[in-house]
């Protein structure tokens, strides 16, 4: 049985109204077919549709449809997507998977596929058209359980595909949406003898494209159907345009939009094309900022805001980081064109860079505080305008150290909330901008504090990937760049990385004097914040696996109480698995759980996949001492299928790989080869959020079952005498394999 996370389907927050025979159809085609791209107009309902059928598949009874789909129903929208090297990453994101090596994510999404029964729903790809054709191919090719259910305006023109071209609604459906949307607009709205004919016509006249009809609803709360369509009457010459041949639904869509800009007062109108700037999400502070100005008093944004809600022009929605607004992708390409037409998309443009370097600036302030997980859900919500904003500096050789220092500045995303893939793809391109606008460069110009910054992140990024050239080269830049341009504070976070980089080669006497020194540069420059906190961590974690435990448990205790006190998450986790390491190595088992299971938690709220991994290993080796060999080896067994996000286990160090393999060794032993395998073969069927939730629920039950000894009753139990010299064994596996 696979306790796996059955997909991301969205819940339909209105009523889906008629397609009942097109639903019938997909449903038939997906039978048969492995790829099935709905097509037609935008706005002609492809994306609602193709997630009502998706809807409809995975709440099928019978055997053969739960099996088809066992590993659930996926939803990847890709109409923010503009780069085509962040098309993967994008999909990896849909489909849940962290990944922190240096792999391209094309391989990582061909390999988690590669034995998965799925349905992966692609939404918005026009933009990215040639190259999701290539990567949709690719996938099926190598993924024999996979199918893809698109919807697009053009079919992806592969081999096998099944193109369902999406016809308007008939009368009786297009009028039964338009009362619906306008009575869920009007409640006292009602379709009555002396309204039918002209709400029929006003359908013929729109095509039945859904889109136009619930522009057009919205606009029953002020006018008499008769005067809705009047209106439309009057502006069809005018609005209709564009040249011969064009099919009357498309002229229809591109009437009912600019029918509704018309309708729309100045002001309106005005918001309407500054907010095209936005790509997914944003909020009012962002619309405020971004769209106000002499012409557009920012007391008067909210109030349009407003306006263009009642109108349909904008969708609001509840997100973890709050209200946000969105237009959806026609609406928002008509706007954009208004935009261009007033030559204020440049200038536009530059506002929402600016507000989102801001923003990124601030959040990382603000990552040293309790609202260290807020942070992360807002950069999550907001990460395709900071896409958008970092395209923006890079397209401009003068502004590529807006790049460099935005790409910077996210380090605490990248490194914390399992975006490593990503943030190296940013950082790299940024670098590599700079560069190329650098001819005319001064040597001293070179070195200035957003290059340094993007240095010593990329060197961080890169460690954590496992990739010690670039990280080295990257580092080594920096601080010879610090030192030449006298920046004290840079060198120190290079020096700092330098320290990680040999903490993970398991170089301890290198990692444990550039740590020392490192530390001592923050104190020095007066800096505080997470990266400072975790640098005291690895220190202490270089002194526990030199076996000076005490040191180690002084440095984290500092660390805890600190972070305790200012309310931060993820720098604690790591202190906690010292701390838990330590109480293990000493034989307090039970102190040790209680530490893991924050650990766990706080590193899978992060999405840390580095820190996720190592707590449970340590998780299973304490499970271990405890006596309970069988759910060890399932832990161990739930562990493998992480590492492969993260890359060879821990970069091959000995010393974070000392308890994998103790715990592998000693559950052996008691269970026995085959029994060993098919408890691991269990864990390895678990989700990420099983396995989170199963470790979490064993120590709530512990608590409940064996209260806590006597004050100085601790220790292993008979069984694992032996197993808490963990530091030990592990230097001394590495001393024999170095002989």
């Amino acid at each position: 049985m696979r306790h796996t996370r059955r997909g991301n389907l969205p819940l339909e927050l209105g009523e889906f109204i008629g397609r009942a025979a097109e639903l019938a159809e997909l449903g038939r085609l997906l039978e048969s077919s492995r790829l099935v791209t709905v097509t037609g107009v935008g706005g002609v309902g492809k994306s609602r549709l193709v997630l009502a059928a998706a809807r409809a598949s995975a709440e099928q009874d019978g055997a053969a449809s739960q099996e088809r789909y066992c590993d659930g129903i996926w939803l990847a929208e890709l109409a923010t997507v503009r780069d085509p090297a962040l098309l993967e990453i994008a999909l990896s994101e849909a489909l849940g998977l962290t990944d922190h090596t240096t792999r391209h994510p094309r391989t990582v999404l061909a390999e988690h596929l590669a034995e998965r029964r799925l349905l992966l729903v692609l939404d918005g790809f026009e933009q990215l058209v040639d190259e999701t054709a290539e990567l949709v191919r690719e996938l099926l090719r190598h993924s024999p359980g996979l199918r893809v259910l698109a919807a697009g305006r053009r079919p992806l023109a592969l081999d096998g595909e099944r193109a369902f071209p999406l016809a308007p609604l008939a009368g009786a459906e297009s009028l039964a949406l338009l009362t619906a949307r306008a009575t869920a607009a009007d409640p006292a709205f009602r379709v009555s003898d002396a309204n039918r004919a002209a709400l029929a016509e006003l359908c013929a006249r729109l095509d039945g494209i859904p889109l136009a009809l619930e522009l057009a609803a919205a606009r029953l709360r002020a006018l008499s159907a008769a005067q809705v369509l009047a209106r439309l009457e009057d502006r069809f010459a005018l609005l209709t345009g564009g040249a011969r041949g064009v099919l009357p639904r498309h002229r229809a869509l591109r009437t009912t939009i600019g029918w509704s800009h018309e309708l729309c007062t100045a002001a309106e109108r005005l918001l309407w094309a500054r907010l095209s700037v936005f790509a997914g999400e944003f909020d009012l502070d962002a619309a405020e900022y971004v769209c106000a100005g002499p012409d557009l008093p920012v007391e008067s944004v909210l109030d349009l805001v407003g306006e263009l809600l009642a109108q349909s022009l904008l969708v609001r929605e509840e997100t973890p980081a709050g209200v946000r607004y969105r237009m959806l992708e026609t609406v928002r390409v008509y706007g954009a064109g208004w935009l261009e037409s007033q030559g204020d998309a440049g200038r536009l443009r530059r506002r929402h860079r600016d507000w989102y370097v801001g923003l990124a600036t601030w959040c990382e302030t603000d990552w040293f505080s309790p609202r260290q997980e807020e942070i992360a859900a807002l950069v999550d919500t907001e990460l395709p305008n900071l896409r958008l904003a970092l395209e923006c500096c890079l397209d401009e050789p003068d502004e590529a150290h807006l790049g460099q220092y935005l790409a910077g500045t996210l380090w605490f995303y990248w490194a914390g909330c399992g975006r490593l893939t990503e943030g190296r793809h940013w950082l790299d391109r940024a670098l590599e901008a700079a560069g190329r606008a650098a001819t005319a460069m001064s040597a001293m110009s070179a070195y200035e504090p957003s290059r340094l910054k993007a240095l010593w992140v990329l060197g961080y990024v890169a460690a954590l990937q496992g990739d010690a050239v670039a990280s080295m080269s990257a580092l080594y830049e920096c601080r010879d760049g610090a030192a030449r341009s006298g920046n004290p504070l840079a060198a120190a976070y290079a020096v700092h990385r330098l320290g990680c980089l040999a903490l993970v080669s398991d170089d301890m006497e290198r990692a444990g004097e550039l740590l020392g020194s490192a530390l001592q540069r923050y104190r020095d420059a007066g800096e505080l914040n997470s990266n400072v906190l975790m640098c005291q961590v690895e220190l202490g974690m270089v002194l526990a696996f030199r076996g000076e435990p005490a040191g180690a448990l002084s440095l984290c205790e500092e660390v805890r109480e600190i972070c305790e006190e200012r309310g931060e998450r993820w720098t604690k986790a790591y202190a906690l698995y010292v701390l838990a390491y330590a109480a293990l190595d000493a034989g307090a088992a039970r102190e040790a759980r209680r530490l893991l299971s924050e650990c766990v938690e706080i590193n899978h709220a992060f999405h840390d996949l580095v820190g996720l991994v190592l707590a449970l290993e340590l998780l299973a080796l304490v499970t271990v001492a405890e006596g309970d060999p069988a759910e060890a080896a399932v832990l161990q067994g739930a562990a493998e299928p992480l590492w492969g996000g993260v890359g060879l286990q821990l970069f091959g160090s000995g010393y974070f790989n000392a308890p994998r393999l103790m715990c592998r060794e000693r559950a052996g032993e008691l269970l026995g080869a085959e029994r060993y395998a098919a408890y691991a073969a269990e864990g390895r069927e678990l989700s990420r959020e099983a396995l989170v939730g199963r470790a979490l629920r064993r120590e709530e039950a512990h608590e409940t079952e064996n209260p806590p000894p006597p004050e100085g009753d601790g220790g292993f139990p008979p069984a694992c005498e032996g197993y808490a010299d963990i530091s030990g064994r592990s230097t001394r596996r590495r001393a024999a394999r170095r002989r």
